[in-house]
């Protein structure tokens, strides 16, 4: 009679914590490469076809006011998977060659023992995925994406390289061995990361996939004369890549999934610069009205795409222009909405916000910060000082030596455009924004700047 009480209470006690499981949401994260805040047609664009990621927004929530934690691959995906600011792990600029991590004071790979997305998720239960871009260490002694609590990866930029198909056809492929990972792991709670690679150049876009943009360009002049539109061959890939978003977004619709999985879209900064070498032939994204690109710490170096579809939590068709969030908010949001609890002694630079993927805006409790130690390519216009923060209505921005400070009212400009500067007529914020990115700077390992770092100089005609 006692041993059937004990296995009554057992089943029970089995049952509950099965259910408790199950409910907890999957979470699949979208990391596209170069992508601007103005590349989609839900955020504005005047001809790029994306009618999934466009649905993904009919169906959920956009924000217009998303940040990365840095205007480049590595530091960027770093505040992913660890919730801070890339340069408190010394992680300044991307990853490449140890000679280079040494002149830059830069570690070879993200150190693997640090508190980590994707280990909390896994130690928690989770079955956990990476597929794709990986970018956090690739020199022979770097760990494997095992090494950092992944249960399964398909990657490319690491040194446990799987993914060898051509870029055109990377999109395709990473999508399918998520859907397979998706599958395998259906009966149990599951996060992954899918970054793919397009549309970071150097891009090879296929006659099929430029098809639909045939008559883009100067009344369709490369048709006929052997060459492509750089629009024709960018257009190709964002559209080929929101195709097979789309067909993992029906996969788990179809598999009863939707209403149990929170799905997010993002890029990890903004759209490349056409004078960079490997995008000459293709560097026309867009940033939409924002000034900057990939580098900048202007806004369209910066602030990028973000749609949440979680059916049946997140308001469907909702635009949210008042939040503002960024990377660093979404280890502390996804483990919140998970029920993990934060390890003792861990601290994030970012916030909880997991209500603002519940269709609730709400404010930040204090500013987001960058420290930017290279430069851009391309325009003066889009070479922005070193140092920035946002915070409420404001963007400031200022070099390490204090020089070219400018001060953004995005209230009064909605566009976030940067171009009227108002120091002058705000000396209490600049006073008290400087403070806060004098203190930030020195409390932050230091990269080593590039000697043009926070310059905007033109070399302008003078007499001999």
């Amino acid at each position: 009679m006692k041993k059937n009480i004990l296995w009554s209470l057992i089943l029970v006690l089995v049952s509950v914590v099965g259910a408790s499981a199950s409910a907890r949401p999957n979470f699949i994260f979208i990391y596209a490469d170069d992508l601007g805040w103005g590349d989609l047609g839900c955020y504005g664009h005047p001809q790029l076809k994306t009618p999934y990621l466009d649905k993904m927004a009919d169906d959920g929530l956009l924000l217009t006011h998303f940040y990365v934690a840095n205007p480049v691959c590595s530091p960027s995906r770093t505040a992913v998977m660890t919730g801070q600011y890339p340069a408190r792990h010394r992680i300044h600029r991307h990853f490449s060659s140890h000679k280079n991590h040494v002149a830059l004071n830069m570690p070879d790979f993200l150190d693997p023992s640090v508190t980590l997305l994707t280990r909390l998720m896994q130690e928690n239960g989770y079955k956990t995925g990476h597929f794709g871009k990986w970018h956090l260490g690739a020199t022979k002694d770097a760990p494997s994406p095992s090494e950092y609590g992944i249960d399964l990866h398909y990657t490319a930029n690491s040194n446990d390289v799987k993914l060898t198909v051509p870029r055109h056809q990377s999109t395709e492929k990473i999508v399918d061995e998520a859907i397979r990972f998706i599958q395998q792991n259906r009966e149990e709670a599951f996060y992954v990361n899918l970054w793919t690679l397009v549309p970071h150049a150097t891009l090879d876009t296929t006659d099929e996939q430029m098809a639909p943009y045939e008559g883009v360009g100067p009344r369709g002049a490369a048709k006929g004369r052997g060459f492509s539109t750089p629009a024709q061959v960018y257009y190709g890939a964002v559209t080929d890549l929101d195709y097979h978003i789309g067909r993992l977004v029906r996969t788990i619709d179809e598999m009863g999934l939707s209403d149990n999985t929170i799905i997010v879209f993002s890029s990890d900064n903004g759209p490349e610069d056409i004078h960079v070498i490997n995008a000459t032939h293709s560097g026309v994204g867009s940033a939409g009205p924002l000034r900057g690109r990939k580098r900048s710490l202007y806004e369209g170096g910066i602030r990028v795409p973000f749609i949440v579809q979680w059916k049946g939590h997140t308001p469907a068709g909702r635009i949210d222009d008042r939040s503002i969030v960024g990377t660093v908010d979404l280890l502390p949001s996804f483990c919140s909405l998970a029920g993990i609890v934060l390890p003792e002694g861990y601290q994030s630079d970012g916030q909880d916000v997991s209500t603002v993927f519940l269709g609730k805006p709400m404010e930040r409790e204090h500013p987001l910060l960058w420290d930017w130690t290279a430069t851009q390519a391309g325009h003066t216009f889009n070479k922005s000082p070193g140092l920035a923060l946002r915070s409420g209505k404001w963007k400031f921005l200022m070099n390490p030596d204090g020089s070219r400070k400018e001060l953004y009212d995005f209230e009064v400009d909605p566009q976030c455009m940067e171009v009227d500067n108002l120091t002058d007529r705000y000396p209490d914020e600049v006073q008290r924004f400087s403070k806060i990115l004098r203190e930030f700077k020195a409390s932050i390992p230091q990269g080593v700047p590039n000697q043009a770092s926070g310059s905007n100089q033109y070399p302008m005609p003078k007499n001999k």
